[in-house]
């Protein structure tokens, strides 16, 4: 269940802010940038209830496949993935493109600025790595539109975050593209798990 509220809970709270948050603006600024400023906290709060909730689900899928196949790396990336986004939570991103209003970017990015992009970058790849072992799952349990979900789910994921590296334009864009079908994918995923039972 924590699973299947994560992705959804992350989106929904995401958009809301998208098009709130005075001088932000979804299609130049990073959602990471969310984080800063006077109402910050949503974002951060946003963050590492998600991580949580995904290290909840960590431990459910467990139980649900080990000692299968899939049973200790699956659950090991969605945890992984899970404090990835706790610790890009409580590592902030340094001002840029003008966000905060009034802040300016920094000339030099500060240690957490580092820690953050880093831990976006582990959140990321343990996620695809996350879904392509649930894609091998599927398949070899002779569901195959399951089976590519998780694949194609995670090659896109990965994909857009890769084309992001274009710009800081297409970066906010693009990592937007990737939280949709990531995050949606990992929640989808969790939702048939849980019917499954």
């Amino acid at each position: 269940m924590c699973g299947g509220a994560a992705g959804p809970l992350f989106i929904a709270t995401l958009l809301v802010q998208d098009y709130t948050r005075p001088g932000f603006n979804p299609r130049i600024h990073a959602l990471s940038l969310l984080s800063l400023g006077d109402w910050g906290w949503i974002q951060i709060l946003n963050f590492v209830l998600t991580g949580m909730l995904n290290i909840l689900y960590a431990v459910g899928l467990r139980r649900r496949l080990h000692p299968g196949r899939a049973g200790t790396w699956g659950p090991l990336l969605i945890g992984a993935y899970g404090v990835g986004l706790v610790s890009v939570g409580i590592f902030r991103t340094d001002p840029a493109a003008g966000f905060p209003p009034g802040a300016t970017a920094p000339p030099h990015p500060s240690w957490h600025g580092v820690i953050h992009a880093l831990g976006a970058l582990f959140v990321f790849m343990t996620l695809v790595a996350a879904l392509l072992v649930l894609a091998r799952y599927f398949f070899e349990q002779k569901e195959p539109l399951w089976g590519w979900y998780g694949l194609t789910s995670g090659l896109l994921l990965l994909g857009t975050f890769f084309a992001g590296f274009g710009g800081a334009a297409l970066m906010a864009r693009f990592l937007r593209l990737g939280v949709l079908f990531g995050w949606g994918a990992a929640s989808v995923i969790a939702i048939y798990f849980l019917k499954e039972r």
